[in-house]
């Protein structure tokens, strides 16, 4: 670390806890990766939870002249969220929202996802202007700095047009809220000069017509190249100048700390088409006509962008009949009721009437249809990546040009591809604003390649500035991927305003050098990221941070996207030569990258390559446990025996709480837990007690069983925890719904014998786990009469790793399924009413069913709550026990989310135990609810 940068940190720690101070290898290099295609890695990362370090730690960056770089999600795409000075990252204290005026705004930090503010908006029938692809990765810092839009946005709807007020921390340290009257008197009388020089600069833009003209028409179309020029033409008050101007900063002008929206109504009732041209050009010309249309959103997709994903399931058949020189138009129409959507349709109908079409020109409100057609748009960047050559980056570059002149430029850019031999790139875009996205593969590894790259972006822009005076970048920022291009696209006079801007903010360049503005023409093709094979199941990884927001570990260790990029730089290192850090970067990856990772794949439905990072980890654990194999072998053989020895254990547990107290026990399990090296659980009061039996011999299969019930090894050894009202075990209280339900329940004579192999699969033994399945698969077959009779089992994540490798006869019910679709018809239900909280499994979640869940909780009680932070609870199996700061980790807002429940349900044994304890209410599964709220129909018509 540099000198000035080892003082900066040493007084930083005065401010700043020290655990949120990293310097160390693993996390600098994980934390300093973004999702654009540049890699520098930052002297030190400060998470930062309040604005008073902000100023606290610009102040010291001033005193020692170190650069600062402030990050959100990392999803930005033009290299302007990493660094080789300090980067800030903010932590969890920027995730206030509070809804104003009945919805008409909102006033949001900048640590809220996209998509979080709009659910808190949901109810209100409103919504955040800009909706760029990313919004559920995306942090409100990042929408703000980058001025990001989206499919629908335009340029009437995002943050520049729909700005209320913001608040600022300027380079000096000085807070301003601009939508408070005493913060702005204050800050006229103490920065009048700051004020005045941007007075100046807008009398300047206003005596210069040409000038003043020429930023008018560079914002007509979409445009975040460069600074927000249009703020000096658009607004008198300096201080809207400066707020506006701070829109699209991309972190170059200052921090801002909190954002007030004017929001714009969410249409519930849409209608989507997908229509099929013959070529570009007829495209091209019915997107200008909609153009003047009631039309949402109108995508452009090119036919090498159709022939990506044609080949997906679902897609429609005759994408694969089309020539190559056809394109599609994805046009939505909305409207606040049924009727205006009706008459908005008519009118777009008529437009389109001129048009031919290969496919008939049908709107739909389908809702499967229409995610279908939304799926082939969303599905086009990632199919590229996806089938990338290994080591290569994926690029996706926006620029925007009249829509006018869309034909001309979508052909003419085709021809560049052509010339640089990018054969396998697909233009697609937002086609109202004149918005295209182009995506490629490259090979920055290559010094030739990297030429090859350089030469392309020159002809681009060219066409895209000389030819058609479009924009070089419409909504991903400028980064260090168009600084040295700024001046090209816009002219010396209004580069030279940028950069008085820039002087007026910040005088020491302390915020994020050569973003925007830069001296160094060639920064853009200077510390490009490598992408170095790692390994077949994460290697189609982008490095785009959509998976983070739901991983467990994110406010822990690390995230998916961050896993995959230190185990490519330790495979770098094992072919390459290992420099001084390798074996500092190998020790803090078992932690931090396999021991924390909760496996649960979540990470794969957000990712749009479908890569599940937890496959990875245990693929790692696999190897490390691999000595252990014939322990595992063991196990599994003699797995009866260790169900007992399991269920004695905990009952000799509940036995010594008895004895000794709740808060004794807890003491003597963490020295324990110490002594052993952490691999004994840690003990806690929400722990379970030993689980009651039954006899399997009274639930034989007979001619009059309706379905096989087969308890998971967890619901047959851990009972309810000792403080529960209800002491059944969740095998009695499934019998007991069963038999009110009049139904007949079969149980396997040698149930003991069985697990469907989930516990050694966590730990990598995969062949012993896949025989345990495949043995409970047989047994289960049988006791079906070959899947004639359905199959209960009683906890979601067992049902899932069943279905995983399930024969295809054997009838496979969640506990869920279960309830909706053979207790309800049967049962008589009086809903609580006292509030009752809803944990989604993840195993729940990826089987499709978390709908299916609230809404059977919602025939139980009146009030249900469903804490929108809690994505995976992190107990991740025996985690919960072992590595229990994971699970606290995860479920950290959930005892605020849950305030006011009086219980809680979910469909995990292992899961409950944990919410039980961090939310201190009770969780346990939902069918315990279900048999409390009712009662047989039969027997409740006989009253």
């Amino acid at each position: 670390m540099k000198d000035n940068y080892r003082d900066f940190a040493s007084d930083l720690a005065e401010v700043v806890a020290e655990d949120r101070i990293i310097t160390d290898p693993l996390r600098t290099l994980a934390f300093g990766t973004d999702a654009s295609f540049y890699r520098l890695i930052p002297q030190l990362v400060v998470t930062v939870i309040n604005e008073q370090e902000v100023q606290a730690i610009i102040g010291l960056a001033r005193k020692y002249g170190v650069h600062l770089t402030f990050r959100a999600a990392g999803t930005s795409l033009s290299g302007q969220a990493v660094t080789d000075g300090v980067l800030v990252r903010l932590g969890n204290g920027w995730n206030q929202a509070q809804v104003l005026n009945g919805g008409a705004q909102l006033k949001v930090e900048p640590g809220v996802i996209g998509a979080r503010a709009n659910q808190i908006l949901a109810p209100f029938a409103r919504k955040i202007g800009p909706d760029p692809a990313s919004i559920s990765a995306c942090k409100i810092g990042g929408i703000v700095a980058n001025n990001a839009s989206g499919m629908c946005c335009g340029t009437a709807q995002n943050t520049y047009q729909t700005l209320a007020s913001m608040r600022i921390v300027l380079a000096d340290g000085t807070v301003l809220d601009t939508g408070d009257e005493a913060s702005c008197k204050a800050f006229r009388e103490s920065h009048g000069d700051m004020l005045d020089k941007l007075s100046t600069l807008r009398e300047k833009v206003l005596n210069n017509p040409a000038l003043s003209e020429r930023i008018v028409n560079k914002f007509r179309i979409k445009n975040t190249t460069g600074y927000s020029l249009n703020a000096l033409v658009d607004f008198s008050d300096p201080i809207d100048i400066m707020q506006h101007v701070l829109v699209g900063s991309e972190g170059t002008l200052g921090f801002i700390s909190e954002v007030v929206y004017h929001t714009v109504e969410e249409h519930a009732h849409k209608a989507s088409a997908l229509l099929i041209f013959a070529n570009i050009e007829q495209t091209s010309r019915a997107v200008t006509a909609l153009s003047h249309a009631p039309v949402a959103a109108v995508e452009l997709m090119d036919r090498a962008g159709l022939r990506s994903v044609e080949n997906k399931p679902g897609m429609p058949e005759y994408l694969k009949t089309l020539n190559d020189e056809a394109a599609a138009l994805l046009v939505e129409v909305r409207g606040v009721s049924a009727q205006e959507l009706d008459e908005k349709l008519s009118e777009t109908s008529k437009v389109l009437e001129d048009f031919d079409t290969l496919q008939p020109k049908l709107f739909t409100t389908d809702k499967d249809t229409c995610a279908l057609y939304w799926n082939i748009r969303k599905g086009l960047f990632p199919a590229v990546g996806a089938v990338r050559q290994k080591g290569t980056t994926v690029i996706i570059e926006d620029v925007a040009f009249p829509v006018e002149n869309l034909a001309e430029a979508v052909i003419e850019l085709q021809a560049i591809f052509k010339k640089y031999r990018y054969d396998e790139a697909i233009i697609f875009g937002h086609a109202l604003a004149g918005n295209l996205h182009f995506v490629f593969t490259q090979n920055f590894t290559d010094p030739a390649e990297i030429q090859r790259y350089s030469d392309f972006m020159d002809d681009v822009c060219e066409l895209v500035v000389g030819r058609y005076d479009g924009s070089l970048k419409a909504e991903h920022g400028t980064g260090r991927n168009m600084a040295p291009f700024v001046e090209m696209e816009w002219g010396t006079q209004a580069y030279e305003l940028m950069w008085e801007i820039k002087n007026i903010f910040d005088p020491q360049t302390l915020f994020n050098p050569d973003v925007i503005l830069t001296h160094n023409k060639q920064v853009h093709i200077e510390n490009l990221k490598p992408i170095p094979e790692a390994d077949d199941l994460v290697d189609p990884c982008i490095e785009c941070g959509f998976c983070e927001p739901v991983c467990p570990s994110k406010n822990l260790t690390i995230t998916p996207r961050q896993r995959i990029v230190v185990m490519r730089e330790l495979k770098r290192q094992e072919r390459e030569g290992k420099d001084g850090d390798y074996q500092t970067l190998l020790e803090n990856y078992q932690y931090m990258g396999v021991d924390t990772c909760a496996a649960d794949g979540l990470c794969s439905m957000a990712c749009p390559v479908g890569i599940n990072t937890g496959d990875l980890s245990r693929k790692l654990r696999s190897e490390r446990n691999r000595k252990h194999a014939g322990k595992a072998q063991w196990v599994a053989d003699h797995f009866g025996g260790i169900s007992k020895a399991s269920r004695t254990a905990v009952a000799v547990t509940d036995f010594t709480r008895d004895l000794i107290g709740d808060k004794a026990l807890t003491a003597v399990s963490k020295v324990a837990k110490a002594v052993t090296f952490n691999t004994t659980p840690l003990w806690h009061d929400a722990m379970p007690g030993a689980a009651e039996q039954v006899d399997v011999k009274l639930h034989a299969i007979s001619p009059a069983t309706d379905l096989v019930y087969f308890p998971s090894c967890a619901s047959r050894t851990m009972g309810p925890a000792p403080a529960d009202n209800d002491q059944r075990s969740l095998m009695q209280v499934t019998l007991d719904l069963a038999n009110k339900a009049g139904l007949n329940l079969a149980m396997l004579a040698d149930q003991e014998q069985h697990c469907c192999g989930m516990p050694l699969e966590s730990k990598g033994h995969f062949e012993q786990a896949d025989a345990m399945r495949e043995r409970l698969n047989q047994a289960l077959l049988q006791a079906s009469d070959n899947g004639r009779i359905p199959v209960l089992i009683d906890t979601s994540p067992c049902v899932f790793r069943m279905t995983q490798k399930l024969d295809e006869r054997i009838q496979l019910l969640d506990p869920i399924r279960f309830a909706n679709q053979h207790l309800l018809p049967r049962l008589e239900v009086t809903p609580v009413t006292d509030p009752v909280a809803v944990h989604v499994t993840c195993s729940t979640t990826k089987q499709g069913l978390g709908d299916e869940l609230i809404a059977l909780a919602r025939h139980c009680s009146t009030q249900v709550v469903v804490p929108k932070d809690i994505i995976c609870c992190g107990f991740a199996g025996d985690k919960g026990f072992m590595l229990p700061e994971l699970n606290a980790s995860a479920l950290a807002p959930l005892k605020e989310q849950a305030s006011g429940c009086t219980e809680g349900i979910s469909t995990s044994r292992t899961c409950e135990i944990g919410l039980s304890r961090h939310a201190e209410i009770p969780y346990h599964s939902m069918l315990y609810l279900l048999d409390r709220v009712s009662r047989s129909k039969t027997a409740a018509q006989t009253h």
